[in-house]
């Protein structure tokens, strides 16, 4: 079902409208930029993940939309953006990434006392890791030797990740669900650019 978004004849799907304005950043603003970048197209699967930061003074919000279409992956950013000390702006950004570019979908999971989880149910928190090579980092360290006494120069060894965006969901911050959306979008993702199916 899809919602109208308030002072616009476009909708966006209820589920996610609704997400959006759980976050509670300005979500007439967030579902436009959204819905702009969407376009007509179906939406497959989406995750809302908003988190509040602090710069010296200053309380900071940011939220990111995630949306899995049938061929792209849409990423929409929405932060504070103080232009004076008592003018307050938001800044709204959307990415369009064909799902044939995105290049892995990575979950780390933390659990508590892994001695004693049971499968099927969610860790403590979750970071989810995509990457589509729009940003990579090169990680190098001084090249080792076998040999324990060797002083000879042997380079440096590294390694390039692609790590365009990152998300961290913690089940006590933001709620055991949140953590459950995260992983089923993750794994719908994951199938679409593994040419498969998942909803």
């Amino acid at each position: 079902m899809r919602r109208a978004i308030p002072g616009t004849g476009r909708a966006l799907p209820e589920d996610l409208t609704e997400a959006i304005t759980r976050a509670g950043y300005y979500p007439s603003l967030v579902c436009d930029v959204v819905e702009s970048a969407i376009a007509d197209d179906e939406v497959v699967s989406h995750l809302v993940h908003q988190e509040t930061t602090f710069d010296h003074e200053t309380v900071r919000r940011h939220v990111t939309v995630l949306v899995v279409t049938p061929l792209r992956l849409v990423i929409a950013h929405a932060d504070d953006h103080a232009e004076s000390e008592d003018k307050l702006m938001a800044t709204a950004t959307t990415e369009t990434v064909p799902l044939a570019a995105v290049r892995g979908v990575m979950l780390t999971h933390v659990v508590a006392q892994p001695d004693t989880f049971t499968p099927g149910t969610h860790g403590r928190d979750l970071t989810l890791t995509l990457g589509w090579g729009a940003v990579s980092r090169l990680d190098m360290i001084p090249a080792q030797c076998g040999d324990p006494d060797c002083t000879a120069d042997h380079g440096f060894e590294g390694t390039i990740a692609s790590d365009d965006i990152s998300l961290r969901i913690s089940s006590a911050a933001d709620g055991e669900d949140a953590v459950g959306r995260a992983m089923h979008f993750a794994r719908v993702l994951s199938a679409s650019i593994g040419g498969g199916t998942a909803h």
